[in-house]
């Protein structure tokens, strides 16, 4: 695999207020690298530079310091962005172009003959989900997951070997984002290489190869995706479901094993316990209080729990 993306130490610093202005950081010193090939997750809370850290990549701001490098050439070199594609969160387009005007318009900046951009458009379009009936439709009757897809359709209308989404799913109703997921899913079939930020954590484990948390404009964590999970999860916990109990029944000799937690449930409750040890106290308890149980588990840490304790 080839590096896709260089990123070297990049920071970008805004300011604040009138009368007297301050700097705000919301990049710090960031460096990473991304290979070809995957679909990569970009995460972290709101206001952690992930946006910033793409607007910087896509050359509409500039950073304060550092650089960064996508295909081998540095983000201001023009010729590059002719080779990959972006899709921004809220994509905003001329109110009163219909939908085949617009795929038209950018196959135009392109170079595309009329051939191909009728073509590209009827491809892309499908692709996305839009049905045949809005492509003439002018985009200011569009639904937010409308133009979602538009916006997605206008990213790929260059063939980019790579392309940037910042949070793609926004907008889309549950059957529209499974279209878009298996459509992210195909370009990684096809050799593209997916950088994607996006704030619903299911999405990032069901596509995405590598990850990386930012925390207030650091990187908090990366790597594969698989290997974050593993190594976060050998503080594995179990859960314990029992019933014919409450938890305020169980609750007193629940609370003197350390680390356990209870939460009620119908019918009796779920106890959560650090040692395997600690099942045979909780099954003694409930057996005590005239319960029974349900199901044992191990629990290993969630992707949300691993984005919730990096982020914190």
């Amino acid at each position: 695999m080839n590096t896709i993306i260089e990123i070297e130490n990049l920071t970008k610093d805004y300011e604040v207020g009138f009368w007297k202005k301050k700097k705000v950081r919301a990049l710090d010193n960031l460096t990473l690298t991304v290979e070809g090939g995957q679909i990569f997750g970009f995460l972290g809370g709101n206001g952690a530079g992930k946006t910033t850290t793409i607007k910087i990549l896509m050359s509409l701001i500039f950073p304060t310091e550092g650089r960064a490098k996508i295909l081998g050439d540095d983000i201001s070199n023009v010729r590059m962005h002719a080779r990959i594609g972006y899709c921004p969160e809220n994509p905003y387009f001329y109110d009163y172009l219909k939908a085949s005007e617009l795929m038209n318009y950018f196959g135009e900046l392109f170079g595309f003959d009329h051939a191909r951009r009728k073509k590209k458009t009827e491809e892309l379009l499908t692709k996305v989900g839009l049905d045949e009936k809005d492509w003439n439709k002018q985009l200011r009757k569009f639904s937010k997951g409308m133009l979602q897809r538009v916006g997605l359709a206008q990213a790929l209308i260059n063939e980019p070997e790579i392309v940037f989404l910042d949070e793609p799913m926004s907008g889309l109703d549950p059957i529209g984002r499974r279209e878009i997921r298996e459509l992210i899913a195909e370009l990684r079939e096809q050799g593209t290489t997916v950088f994607m930020s996006t704030h619903i954590l299911s999405d990032i484990e069901a596509l995405c190869d590598n990850v990386a948390i930012l925390r207030k404009g650091k990187l908090a964590a990366t790597g594969k995706l698989d290997d974050l999970l593993s190594a976060a999860g050998e503080q594995q916990s179990f859960e314990i479901n029992v019933k014919g109990v409450t938890k305020d029944e169980l609750k007193a000799e629940v609370e003197k094993i350390a680390g356990a937690e209870i939460f009620p449930k119908a019918n009796g409750a779920n106890i959560q316990v650090l040692e395997e040890s600690d099942i045979d106290k909780i099954l003694q308890i409930t057996r005590e209080k005239g319960g029974k149980l349900v199901s044992i588990q191990p629990v290993k840490q969630s992707l949300e729990e691993l984005f919730v304790r990096e982020t914190k």
